[in-house]
């Protein structure tokens, strides 16, 4: 797909001025982020960005006056986006990801992780598109999986992952679907992320706190699937295969109460007052698989994985403005 955008240019002829518009081929290196302000959009817009690639974020109600404010709900405001940017790559951060959310709102979670994610693959016939997935996709009584095993889920964000996942596939065959499993990251709030969360809990030590100590999580920094992501936009454009699924994920297994105490010895803070919980209570919210663990060969033999950062750097680069004592930083970091 060639593409074009106009440049003013000024043409002369002999006793003649003239500004015309031209038609200008535009680079490769276009791409448009949604979700971009999110947890993951905001690392992905930020690692193109970095690296030379001309980079529009769109988001909704958090959009401006940073990015471009679009509903992807609205056919015909994602058409215009596009019409108007010209991506040649998109990465489709956006989506509902919370799950037990999904379980309450579930129509309006289709809209966004269905729906969108298909007027996004029709309208940009001839853009790698890059759909962002989940390990929820899988029931995790059988892990490792790989991208070649069926989904199973449990709840229904991952089925609407796993709707979402076929209707881009249908309608955009040269897409990519990346999945990946519990995110963390640069958070704006502590609460914007289940890894995150957990800070709270581990800084207040002044009264025990219970942690769930029973699914085998695989938490994954949103920097390093950004990478992923720009390795994937680069090398596709001297290689057409690279589409279809793909899995990423951090290597380090842990319990959402092995993460609390791997947070608490990354700050030198206690993990005494933390209580592992082995028994999931009945009833609580959306069903969750229990190890979803993610085969990675894909992108492995395809030299486009990323040695995930260690848990404890990232985690700690992620939380420390959130320290109540800010003279923490001076002591450990010098």
């Amino acid at each position: 797909m060639t593409m074009n955008e106009k440049e003013l240019k000024i043409h002369f002829t002999p006793g003649h001025v003239e500004v015309v518009q031209a038609n200008v081929a535009i680079p490769y290196r276009r791409v448009l982020v949604t979700g971009a302000t999110g947890l993951l959009g905001r690392a992905v817009y930020k690692e193109f960005q970095n690296n030379a690639w001309n980079t529009l974020g769109c988001g909704y109600r958090r959009a401006q006056p940073r990015f471009l404010r679009c509903n992807l709900t609205d056919e015909d405001a994602v058409r215009a986006v596009i019409r108007d940017f010209q991506p040649r790559v998109i990465v489709h951060c956006a989506g509902e990801r919370r799950p037990d959310v999904i379980e309450q709102h579930t129509e309006a979670a289709l809209n966004l992780n269905v729906h969108a994610s298909a007027t996004l693959a029709i309208e940009s016939a001839g853009v790698f598109l890059i759909y962002i997935s989940t390990d929820y996709v899988f029931d995790g009584r059988n892990p490792p999986y790989g991208e070649h095993d069926t989904p199973n889920p449990l709840n229904a964000y991952g089925k609407s992952k796993v709707a979402g996942e076929s209707t881009v596939l249908r309608h955009s065959p040269g897409a990519a679907v990346l999945r990946v499993p519990i995110l963390y990251g640069e958070v704006e709030r502590v609460d914007e992320s289940a890894v995150t969360v957990l800070w709270d809990k581990v800084q207040d030590g002044t009264e025990s706190c219970n942690v769930e100590h029973c699914q085998q999580r695989f938490p994954t920094y949103v920097n390093d699937v950004a990478r992923v992501c720009r390795q994937m936009a680069e090398r596709r454009r001297q290689d057409p295969s690279i589409r279809g699924i793909f899995h990423y994920s951090g290597k380090e297994q842990m319990t959402k109460y092995e993460m609390a105490c791997a947070i608490a010895e990354a700050f030198n803070l206690p993990s005494t007052h933390l209580i592992p919980i082995t028994e999931q209570p009945a009833g609580v919210g959306a069903q969750r698989p229990h190890n979803a663990r993610l085969e990675c060969s894909r992108l492995e033999l395809l030299g486009l994985s990323v040695e995930p950062i260690p848990f404890k750097t990232a985690v700690r680069d992620s939380l420390w403005p959130f320290l109540y004592d800010k003279r923490w930083r001076q002591t450990v970091f010098h």
